[in-house]
């Protein structure tokens, strides 16, 4: 599997793009303002975009992407939507909140009803979604609204994303015995700042070194944080490198690809 960071910060600020990340060629994992970095083309040719939660810096590109390739879409034989696939509560977000002719046209019924551009799927955490030839596991996350991560096979192990979340055991169980080749985990504040990541459901440099105790890692795995706010990525690095952690952490940045 291509794994291409479109973006992975937790706001905008130059080179600064917020969370996106493009499996192969046709999967994308959130469409945050990362996704404003890929050709029409590449924009065009994907099928399915998987939401891990509702907030605005995970899907302010759908609206976007599906004004830009709708045409392009419609040209293709035969036409497919692009699948938009999500919790519940995260697609009833989008419906009233997106998708209603007041923030934006109601893609999920243009160009015509019964042919739109867009297409809203329903998971549940739990589900294993089969998504233009990857397996996909849907994994639990706690959130201030209804959030999910995920679990990506890959002949390397699984390519796991938490999304955004704070202190999360049923992650870890679902995880545990697991041969993980990457885990991209969330670290949105530095500790100074630890109060306000408690109530946002975030994690910051200590509460991501509690997660880890609970992970089960070998010398393979890499650990990689994401989210971190603008501004404060010395911080939250400089506090990572203080904490006696089970292996090396650092900081996605916008532009890596990597081949699980």
């Amino acid at each position: 599997m291509n794994l291409r960071v479109l973006g992975c910060s937790g706001s905008i600020a130059l080179d600064n793009r917020t969370t996106s990340f493009l499996l192969d060629e046709h999967v994308l994992v959130d469409a945050g303002t990362g996704v404003g970095d890929l050709t029409l083309d590449e924009l065009a040719a994907i099928d399915h975009i998987v939401l891990t939660h509702s907030h605005l810096d995970h899907v302010l590109g759908i609206p976007l992407i599906a004004d830009s390739v709708m045409q392009r879409r419609l040209a293709m034989t035969p036409f497919r939507p692009i699948q938009v696939h999500g919790l519940a509560e995260t697609l009833d977000a989008l419906r009233q909140h997106v998708f209603n002719n007041v923030i934006w046209p109601d893609f999920t019924r243009l160009p015509h009803e019964g042919r739109p551009i867009l297409e809203l799927v329903p998971f549940r955490t739990g589900d294993h979604l089969a998504l233009a030839g990857l397996q996909i596991e849907v994994l639990p996350a706690w959130h201030t609204v209804p959030a999910c991560g995920f679990a990506v096979d890959t002949p390397s192990g699984l390519w796991v994303f938490t999304g955004d979340t704070g202190p999360n055991p049923a992650l870890w169980e679902r995880l545990r015995g697991r041969p993980i080749a990457q885990l991209v985990i969330e670290t949105a504040f530095n500790d100074d700042e630890r109060a306000l990541a408690e109530i946002s459901r975030h994690l910051s440099p200590s509460m991501l070194a509690a997660e880890l105790l609970h992970l089960d890692v070998d010398s393979d795995t890499s650990i990689a944080i994401t989210h971190v706010k603008p501004g404060e990525m010395a911080a939250v690095t400089g506090q990572l490198a203080a904490l006696d952690l089970p292996l090396p952490v650092f900081a996605l940045t916008r532009g890596e690809r990597y081949r699980f």
